[in-house]
């Protein structure tokens, strides 16, 4: 199985930066795919699965 080449990431579409700190937008997420569990701000699976 091959696996995929990492795509780049695009500030404003994927995430953006805040007091220095990346936020990861829900786009990003939904591109990834699944929750990380790390309660991201933006995740749209927060309070699925608790």
């Amino acid at each position: 199985m091959e696996e995929e080449a990492p795509r780049e990431l695009k500030e404003g579409e994927d995430f953006y930066v805040e007091e220095g700190r990346v936020v990861f937008t829900e786009a990003y997420h939904r591109k990834r795919g699944y929750c990380c569990g790390s309660g991201c701000r933006h995740c749209p699976w927060k309070g699925e699965g608790d």
